[in-house]
């Protein structure tokens, strides 16, 4: 909310409060104050002028030599390149030894060859918000009405004398998105008097336009109410109402809906005005939309209602949506003369509702969607009536008609003065407390230590006691609460195991040299579609409602697709190795279109590409398959998840002949493999692996592990190689099951160290070398009780995969 000081100090006097003051007692008080712009930005020396005559530059085509009476002795001679100067124009002149925004200095000169003393400004020299102007004052110099006298400084009638404070409010303050409201907490922040300006309701005279009101939706709009103006002449709103309009962020289009707007921000109501002659038969039926229904709105775009959007209607054709915006075919435009306008009470959950469906916010669904006081409907309409027949020469033709179900019923809320004291800790005397709401204007008695507060209707934000608390220590001053250590018994704080777990899980990986990344949760359908889901293979990709692009649209089924990203990003920029994972949630349904929350589940991803890290020892190399697949393994073994296998697999995206899927006793929890080379250079990456883990299976399994300890071998091992030469399908993780099979209770370990393949092993066919090592926990083994283990293990592994001793 943009605040104007000026304007602010006509309801609440402002006398020795300055701009930083108010900000701080605000502040203090609970809304925050972000910024304080002054819209002087360094104007000096600028005064108003009439453009006597204008005539051609004689020795350029594009400037004009212009006579301006500035109110000085002499009219002054003034040379402006505008092609919109014009004689009897009323404008801003600098003189000489004006100074302008951004450090400018005017002063006498001579522009090809005739003298200029001061120029004709525009509004951007005159640091005005060019965004917010009407398109005609956007371009060229700024012509001010023609009633502005000459001679005035220019920063008065152009409101740059005043300050703008932005409120940053919080979602239950919405009383403080009006003027009123913001005077109201001004009042009782600095105990000082509120002077609102007080309307009567115009009534006309002679013949009435009819107008009938018909509510068909009561729990949307409970009160709607509405008067007619004739005789409107559209133009332009006066000077001080562009400038107030202006220093809240709104930009003035025409006396008609500035007016509307004003009256907005003074009141906290929004406002609608419909052309009358649009409307058939004076009707306004307040109706929910159908299907199918349609509505062209004022910015241009037809939009599709549903059976939940409030609709303004005539009875025969909507002319509006509710609380949000007007319609196109009821817009006051040229040749306008007769208006209709609304001042309604809408429910905030029915206008936030449509707000969020149709992406449209405006000023008036902001304020409905909070909620608006019901008191203000009609005096917010009353006020715009009287300036519509003061500002646009307007005649009331008809009385107020409104329609409204049931009554505003009183607020009483009860607060015990002990409990106020016990939740302050701070002994604050009933006087005090009775002061702080008569500052606030709530009618209270007390009786026995208990509060009977009635709270206006301007205040929907205070229905239970602790919010009478909080007001009370807002306006008592947060500063002159002490400060108190929490006392009484504490519980640690603690990590849950599965925390410790994923704590214990990022440590791993960082040990082994992975960066953690962390992506958003969004991301688009065509990169979950780059790789086949393994996981979760029947998961919908979850679309949101209101994406902020194109490329953050859905909610994440997988979280590879993102480090692909995440890796092009850095080798983009000269990271030549990149080593990453991520550790986050997952969305999983489906349902094609969601009936309950989506299951969201943890997940461990990881990418490596490119050179590994440097060695002394070694030069660098390329990562590979079996490389992220010993980490995994590592990363398993350091959990204490056991029953791990790797079985191959082709799913799309991957490296036909280097994935697999990850077994953990026989259920999938995972996928390893190489990018296939096609998405990889998509995304300008060599080499590519990739892992992903469902954590859930992995944490349990962690988390149920059994730990045994055993005691120190007393005794030597043996250890043994084994070259063998298989059929090049066979897996290794076979070999090494049937391995520890055969070697029963004296193998101990089995480790592959070499597989090989070339022409002198033979086509189709592999070397494969093992390190066995054996172990007795009673006895140190003979030479013979290991030859006749390890021959076992050879003749097992002969005769079930048709293994072949290398020579």
């Amino acid at each position: 909310m943009l605040v104007s000081y000026q304007w602010l100090n006509q309801y609440v006097d402002l006398n020795g409060v300055t701009p930083e003051k108010l900000a701080e007692e605000l502040t203090r008080g609970g809304i925050e104050v972000d910024v304080i712009h002054p819209l002087d930005q360094g104007v000096e020396n600028v005064v108003t002028g009439v453009v006597k005559k204008v005539e051609p530059h004689p020795g350029a085509d594009r400037l004009r030599v212009c006579t301006v009476d500035a109110g000085k002795e002499e009219p002054l001679n003034i040379v402006c390149g505008a092609p919109n100067v014009a004689e009897g124009q009323t404008v801003a002149v600098a003189l000489p030894g004006a100074r302008l925004p951004g450090g400018v200095k005017i002063k006498k000169t001579k522009l090809r060859g005739v003298p200029s003393e001061g120029m004709i400004c525009s509004a951007q020299e005159l640091g005005m918000p060019e965004k917010l102007l009407p398109k005609e004052q956007q371009e060229g110099i700024l012509v001010l009405p023609a009633e502005t006298g000459v001679g005035e400084d220019a920063k008065a009638v152009l409101g740059l004398e005043d300050v703008v404070l932005e409120l940053d409010l919080t979602p239950n303050r919405s009383d403080c998105l009006s003027m009123w409201g913001v005077a109201y907490e001004v009042a009782a922040l600095l105990d000082r008097e509120v002077h609102l300006p007080v309307t009567e309701e115009r009534m006309p005279v002679g013949k009435t336009k009819p107008v009938d009101v018909v509510l068909d939706a009561e729990e949307d709009c409970p009160f709607y109410a509405t008067q007619v103006v004739e005789g409107i002449r559209l133009g332009e709103s006066p000077r001080w109402m562009q400038n107030r309009l202006l220093a809240a962020g709104i930009r003035p289009i025409n006396n008609v809906v500035d007016i509307t707007n004003y009256v907005m921000l003074e009141y906290g109501q929004p406002l609608h005005a419909f052309d009358y002659d649009q409307v058939e038969d004076g009707e306004i039926v307040v109706r929910r939309g159908g299907t199918g229904e349609t509505v062209t709105t004022l910015d241009g775009v037809t939009r599709a209602c549903d059976d939940r959007t409030l609709l303004i209607t005539d009875g025969t054709k909507p002319i509006g949506i509710a609380g949000v915006m007007g319609g196109e075919n009821s817009e006051v435009k040229e040749g306008t003369t007769t208006v209709l306008i609304e001042s309604a009470y809408f429910a905030p959950e029915s206008i936030r509702r449509t707000a969020r469906r149709l992406g449209l916010r405006s000023e008036a669904s902001t304020r409905f969607e909070k909620g608006v006081d019901p008191e203000r409907v009609i005096p917010a309409l009353t006020r715009a009536v009287e300036l519509m027949v003061q500002l646009a020469g307007g005649k009331v033709a008809s009385p107020v008609t409104a329609e409204r179900m049931g009554e505003i019923e009183d607020v009483i809320v009860e607060l015990r003065h002990n409990r106020l004291t016990g939740v302050l800790g701070v002994q604050v005397e009933e006087k005090a407390v009775l002061d702080v709401f008569r500052r606030l204007r709530f009618p209270t008695e007390v009786n026995d230590g208990v509060y009977r507060v009635q709270v206006p209707s301007r205040r929907p934000d205070i229905s239970i006691e602790v919010d009478l608390i909080e007001e009370v220590a807002r306006l008592y001053g947060y500063d002159r609460i002490p400060t108190t250590l929490p006392w009484g018994q504490q519980s640690p704080g603690a990590l849950t195991p599965e925390q410790r777990l994923r704590r214990v899980i990022r440590h791993s990986l960082r040990d082994a040299g992975f960066h953690e990344v962390i992506n958003y949760s969004l991301t688009s359908p065509d990169r979950l579609r780059e790789l086949e889901p393994v996981l979760y293979k029947e998961a919908r990709p979850i679309r949101i409602s209101m994406p902020m692009s194109d490329e953050r649209k859905v909610l994440r089924t997988s979280l590879v697709p993102q480090l692909l990203e995440t890796a092009e990003y850095n080798v983009h920029r000269r990271e030549e190795g990149v080593s990453v994972f991520e550790l986050a949630r997952v969305f999983v349904t489906e349902e094609k279109k969601l009936t309950r929350q989506p299951e969201e589940r943890w997940a461990l991803a990881g990418l490596v590409t490119g050179a590994t890290s440097p060695h002394w020892q070694k030069r660098n190399g390329a990562p590979d398959f079996f490389t992220v697949k010993g980490m995994l393994e590592w990363l398993f073994e350091r959990l204490g998840v056991n029953g791990i296998s790797f079985e191959a697999a082709q799913p799309e995206g991957y490296h036909p002949g280097r994935t697999a899927r990850i077994k953990q006793d026989g259920r999938v929890i995972g996928v390893l493999g190489q990018v296939h080379p096609k998405t990889a250079s998509a995304h300008d990456l060599d080499d590519t692996y990739v892992f992903e883990l469902d954590l859930e299976p992995v944490t349990e399994a962690a988390l149920n592990r059994v730990i045994r300890y055993e005691t120190l071998p007393k005794h030597p091992d043996t250890t043994r190689d084994l070259a063998l030469v298989v059929d090049e399908g066979i897996p290794v993780g076979e070999l090494e099951k049937t391995i520890h099979s055969a070697g029963g209770e004296l193998l101990q370990s089995v480790s592959l160290f070499d597989v090989f393949t070339g022409e002198q092993i033979g086509e189709g066919k592999k070397s494969v070398a093992f390190s066995l090592r054996y172990q007795a926990g009673d006895r140190t083994l003979t030479d013979e009780e290991v030859a006749e283990v390890h021959q076992n293990v050879i003749q097992r592994l002969e005769e079930k995969h048709g293994a072949v001793l290398r020579k």
